[in-house]
């Protein structure tokens, strides 16, 4: 005995004709260069890919979303008549670029009758659909992303599905704003005064880290200076620090030498990072890559830059010998 599974059936004719609107509303809102290039319908979901050459952004997404639930909304009458294929094209009807038709073609339409004017959606296609666009309830798109040059792809569910993914997001809401001790509609506010705490506590931690005041270790450093020749030239280990914080670091020594080379290196969480810098009047002379790279080299690491200025990271090891190294690309 065959029997429609009619429940699947109806899910599939929900997403089907909602892929109809969302492609009039990519049409309406980003411009008629949009053409099918895929598409993909079930019982869970809809995917749609499209030819656009950009991202389509938060701000056309929630346009699209809309002009398709106003679509949806209307209630609008859902027919298919079978016509001469030149007939139908002439009418308004969109042809799937790349298919073969014959000379008489069947033609969904969505809307009230009339010209183009009460027309939300006219495609030649064979498969399924609702008899009524308010029978989709609701649609929702759940990610857009690109699938090749030129190519971006949208994916959507309807219905219960839809209404399904919005309890979802109004549940983390909720759980986050409790975890924020908020109401939701707040935590645009909260989230922006804590980003601005969490920034002000790198800036603590950052400025603990390089000292302060008479143990200020940028100062220390420079005062540590000694020469290779007729070059000033600073190295040191120093503990806990992340690449950008040494660079700042060497930053403010070179600054401060006005002519010198610098090497700092850092262990952390078992990770070592060198970061070399050179004074750009000895630039014809010494490169900041070549002396991080000799420094990495010893913990099997490697890295690069400019040539006033390199970093280099590898594993856990000896970082004296690793300075002795950077030391010896000096001469």
């Amino acid at each position: 005995t065959l029997k429609v599974d009619e429940n699947r059936r109806d899910l599939i004719r929900n997403n089907h004709s909602a892929t109809h609107l969302m492609d009039a509303a990519l049409i309406e809102i980003l411009g008629d260069h949009v053409h099918q290039k895929g598409s993909l319908v079930n019982g869970e979901k809809l995917r749609f890919d499209f030819s656009h050459p950009k991202a389509v952004t938060a701000e056309e997404l929630t346009a699209i979303e809309k002009r398709v639930n106003e679509m949806i909304w209307a209630c609008a009458p859902v027919t298919a008549r079978i016509l001469p294929k030149e007939q139908a094209i002439e009418e308004g009807a969109i042809a799937m670029f790349g298919e073969k038709y014959g000379d008489d073609v069947r033609v969904i339409r969505m809307g009230e009758a009339g010209g183009k004017e009460t027309c939300l959606s006219m495609e030649l296609c064979g498969g399924t659909h609702v008899e009524n666009t308010g029978v989709i309830g609701l649609f929702k798109i759940t990610g857009e992303s690109a699938i090749s040059a030129g190519v971006r792809r949208i994916e959507a569910v309807t219905g219960q599905a839809a209404l399904s993914s919005y309890k979802e997001a109004e549940t983390t809401l909720k759980d986050m704003a409790g975890q924020l001790k908020s109401a939701p509609a707040e935590l645009p506010s909260r989230l922006e005064a804590l980003q601005k705490e969490i920034k002000k506590l790198k800036e603590d931690v950052k400025a603990a880290k390089k000292g302060g005041g008479a143990g200020n270790k940028v100062a220390d450093l420079a005062k540590s200076a000694e020469k290779i020749g007729e070059t000033p030239y600073i190295s040191a280990i120093l503990d806990d620090m992340d690449g950008p914080l040494l660079r700042e670091m060497v930053d403010d020594l070179k600054n401060q030498l006005g002519s010198g080379v610098i090497v700092l290196a850092s262990s952390n969480e078992g990770k070592s990072t060198f970061v070399a810098g050179v004074t750009k009047d000895l630039t014809n002379k010494y490169k900041a890559g070549d002396i991080v790279n000799a420094a990495a080299a010893v913990v099997g690491g490697k890295g690069g830059g400019r040539p006033d200025m390199a970093m280099a990271g590898g594993g856990a090891g000896d970082l004296e010998k690793a300075l002795n190294e950077a030391r010896a690309t000096l001469g």
